[in-house]
């Protein structure tokens, strides 16, 4: 696909056409910034300030870089950009693109001062036109029409195949009926009870007599909280992003919340089912060509961060109840089972909304 990237900046002349791209969000805000990235790298070595784990997910021609380091922490510096050794290490990119500091005065103008007029700062959400985020970073590499967002390409390494095969057979896996559950979120407001993933859990090994995966984020970690979704389950942490990838992709069914997990599973095409609360479905609804999404579409949803955060009765996922869920996750369980036996007549879905009734 042939695009125009906006203002032709990546086109300046330069003896190694090399882009700078900064992007400080977490697993599901980068998924869904992969295919503005793949654009970006589609022809020239891109060098990328984000998280480190990212690693794992991006395209040959990217190189990742800690968004821990001196030259992007000293932008938030007055008078910085006068320095030669920071303009001496932004000499070297044609373009710099960034999605941090839209907000910090003093970062956009330093940034701008280095890069002597080659860089452009996005908000890192839409301000106004209301979009699915994908297509909004899209909106800032291409130029008017865009293409919509496809699902981003998660390949799997061959290690890390290799790795849940070995995993499979350590716990027992094989020729079983595996839903993978990931109870957390980077928000605890966006999950659902745990209680709830438990009541799923012990549904779907009498239902199938099949084992629950249960994934573990380091946020999970962080706050040390005791799981009942964990009990009876194989508990999956401290997971590299292609080990999860290549868990994810063993698979029968998966269940989470709005999470990155919730985003890299649907990106792999695993049958998902993805609850989301207080979120903008429309905005992060995960893209895959199987994915369910269940929500109660209360009328205070989406709400705010600040608002999410001090709701006291949550009323957009407390009500949403297991058996509801399970339901659906039998039926989709019953398609899978039947495509899987090559019977013709049912196909999974494919970013469905379903309202609990």
């Amino acid at each position: 696909m042939k695009v125009t990237l906006r203002n032709g900046m990546p086109m300046v002349k330069a003896l190694t056409p090399r882009l700078l791209v900064i992007f400080p969000g977490a697993l599901g805000d980068f998924l869904c910034f992969l295919p503005a990235l793949r654009i970006l790298s589609q022809d020239q070595q891109v060098d990328l300030f984000a998280r480190s784990e990212f690693v794992d997910l991006v395209p040959s021609t990217v190189t990742v870089r800690s968004l821990e380091c001196y030259p992007i922490h000293r932008l938030f510096v007055s008078q910085s950009g006068q320095e030669e050794e920071l303009r001496y290490f932004f000499d070297r990119y044609t373009a710099i693109f960034s999605w941090m500091g839209s907000q910090q005065r003093t970062f956009v103008e330093e940034l701008r001062s280095v890069s002597q007029g080659r860089a452009r700062v996005f908000p890192f959400q839409p301000l106004s036109m209301p979009m699915h985020q994908a297509d909004y970073y899209l909106t800032c590499v291409v130029e008017s029409p865009f293409p919509a967002a496809a699902p981003p390409e998660i390949p799997l390494k061959l290690e890390a195949v290799a790795w849940a095969e070995r995993c499979w057979q350590q716990h027992d896996l094989i020729d079983k009926p595996v839903l993978a559950l990931a109870p957390g979120s980077g928000a605890q407001e966006k999950n659902w009870p745990d209680s709830f993933f438990s009541l799923v859990a012990d549904w779907w090994r009498q239902r199938t007599s099949g084992t629950v995966v249960v994934i573990l984020g380091p946020v999970e970690e962080e706050r040390g909280v005791e799981r009942t979704s964990t009990q009876g389950a194989v508990v999956a942490r401290h997971l590299s992003l292609s080990q999860l990838a290549a868990l994810l992709a063993r698979a029968d069914l998966y269940l989470g919340n709005d999470s990155g997990v919730s985003h890299l599973a649907a990106a792999l095409n695993v049958v998902s089912v993805v609850l989301f609360g207080p979120s903008n479905v429309k905005q992060w609804v995960p893209r895959g060509q199987r994915v369910t999404v269940l929500s109660q579409q209360v009328e205070c949803t989406p709400c705010t961060v600040s608002v999410m955060k001090r709701c006291a009765h949550r009323n957009c996922l407390s009500t949403l109840r297991p058996e509801y869920v399970c339901r659906e996750l039998d039926r989709l369980l019953e398609a899978t089972l039947t495509l899987t036996r090559g019977e013709a007549g049912i196909t999974v879905n494919s970013e469905v909304y379903r309202t609990n009734p």
